[in-house]
């Protein structure tokens, strides 16, 4: 048998039984017995004090509350997330009562500017944003939809607004290229604004040769990109930058 061969074989049986060790002296005893963990973890689970309450709780007394929260865009937040662990508050109302955070930079922890949460959630920059007033001189916690409905589409397009004041289309109103109802300013993910749906549109603008004078560059629909839509190749909100 090859020098090679025997090697290998005991690297296998050195494995193998360190394997069947481990199974015996390793693995807990309660290993798989309610799955793929540690069924006496359950045990240990249920030993820790008992600190958020749910939801449902906060609904049975405070159902006014609970029907605005419902119907506005806080409908998927925890009460808990906001007023801190409920359950000391639900044995003992009078006794202990929730947190009631009213700084600004709490509903900063959500809706401050950053470009990684995703397009139409609402975010504002800190700075420029009514500072330093509270958020809840405007904004209902439980129904938090603005008083007036946002006329700048940066409030939730941050970055996207970042962008095209940095390009040639500065100057351009997001209307110019979308059609924003007023439902998709109170509700985004539900309505969503309209989108050019063809390469003649950027045409209405780069496609007359008569506006080449006023500094606006123009180009021959019939020769340029041929078949590929525009923003197949340059970004629509900054559109010196070819994709």
């Amino acid at each position: 048998m090859p020098q090679q061969v025997m090697r290998l074989t005991a690297v296998f049986a050195v494995v193998g039984i360190a394997l069947i060790l481990a199974r015996y002296f390793l693995i807990p005893e309660t290993f798989g017995e309610l799955g793929h963990y540690r069924a006496i973890a359950l045990d240990s689970a249920a030993s820790h004090q008992k600190r958020y309450a749910g939801r449902q709780e906060c609904a049975l007394c405070h159902s006014d509350v609970e029907a605005l929260r419902s119907a506005s865009n806080h409908q998927t937040v925890s009460c808990e997330v906001c007023h801190g662990p409920a359950a000391r508050h639900v044995a003992g109302p009078m006794e202990v009562r929730p947190v009631i955070n009213r700084e600004r930079g709490n509903c900063l922890l959500c809706h401050a500017y950053n470009p990684s949460r995703p397009s139409g959630f609402p975010q504002v920059d800190p700075l420029a944003h009514n500072a330093p007033a509270e958020c809840i001189v405007c904004h209902s916690p439980h129904a938090p939809e603005p008083p007036e409905m946002p006329e700048d589409c940066s409030a939730c397009h941050g970055q996207i607004a970042r962008q095209k004041n940095l390009s040639h289309h500065a100057g351009l109103p997001c209307s110019t290229c979308h059609d924003a109802p007023d439902e998709h300013r109170i509700s985004p993910r539900s309505v969503q604004p309209s989108v050019p749906e063809d390469r003649s549109f950027c045409g209405t603008c780069h496609g007359q040769p008569e506006l080449e004078a006023s500094g606006i560059p123009q180009v021959s629909l019939a020769s340029h990109g041929e078949r590929y839509l525009c923003w197949q190749c340059h970004y629509p909100h900054f559109p010196e930058i070819g994709r």
